[in-house]
């Protein structure tokens, strides 16, 4: 899997001349140990954070200057990891991606692997070798998704909806907008049922069967949300690790539906 690489392997790349690893984790962790040569980034800077959509995406040329500040183009690979199994460094990706950057990789599990199994870390921070913002960034369309195309997609077959929220937001029994509930026919899947707690928070091995399963397969055109993007960026990355081509996040996700008056809504279980 390319998008995808394994503690063991990242260490034997640590010398690679054209490495930057990205460190998502809570700062105070990462100024206490984090894999030797990662530069910290904070999670805020990829989302507008903005009320009612906190989790909006920012402005392009913002996403791009964020880009620029750690150093990444597409001559670099990037790897990327936080602690939380996957929220802020699939955040990094999605946004990686809705720039044509495609050069990333997910330490499986992220730090939590690294650490628990002896792997060497260092506390010192390393500072980005920074680059020129590139201007002529065109966001790609097939990343991102807005309220209305989901809306004008919802009859359509072959098209589903990744709900990553919990079973109470999805039912409407935990509202966190003006209305709770659930888009029509989305499939909820919890973001953290695709973690292996007994292998420090990897990608459980049977991901793709609990989506094919869900009827959420490589031939759907799929787009996941949750409540910000959040952990919805979780479930993006790990279909894009899967191979899926027609995956696309809604960065509006359930603050912006469930605060707009035309979105359809529906309550319960599916």
């Amino acid at each position: 899997m390319k998008h995808l690489i394994e503690p063991q392997q990242l260490k034997d790349q640590l010398d690679t001349t054209d490495l930057i690893i990205v460190d998502l984790c809570n700062l105070s962790l990462y100024q206490q140990q984090h894999v030797p040569g990662a530069v910290h980034l904070s999670g805020q800077h990829l989302i507008a954070g903005v009320a009612p959509v906190p989790g909006a995406c920012p402005d392009i040329p913002k996403l791009s200057a964020v880009m620029a500040y750690l150093g990444i183009d597409n001559s670099k690979k990037v790897v990327l990891y936080d602690d939380e199994g996957g929220g802020w460094a699939g955040r990094m990706a999605w946004s990686m991606d809705l720039l044509g950057l495609n050069n990333w990789q997910y330490l499986n599990g992220g730090i939590v692997p690294w650490i628990k199994e002896g792997f060497v870390t260092e506390s010192s921070a390393n500072q980005p070798n920074s680059i020129d913002v590139d201007s002529m960034i065109e966001p790609c369309s097939k990343t991102r998704i807005q309220a209305d195309e989901i809306i004008n997609s919802l009859e359509n077959s072959d098209f589903a909806v990744w709900d990553a929220r919990s079973p109470g937001e999805y039912t409407g029994d935990v509202a966190r907008a003006a209305r709770g509930g659930h888009i029509p026919n989305a499939i909820n899947l919890e973001w953290t049922e695709l973690m292996d707690r007994k292998k420090n928070l990897r990608i459980r091995d049977d991901a793709q069967q609990i989506l094919d399963n869900l009827e959420l397969s490589k031939d759907k055109e799929i787009a996941t949300h949750c409540q910000s993007h959040h952990r919805s960026s979780f479930t993006y990355m790990v279909a894009r690790i899967l191979g899926y081509e027609n995956i696309r996040g809604y960065d509006g996700s359930w603050a912006e539906w469930g605060n707009l008056e035309h979105t359809p809504v529906e309550l319960g279980p599916k």
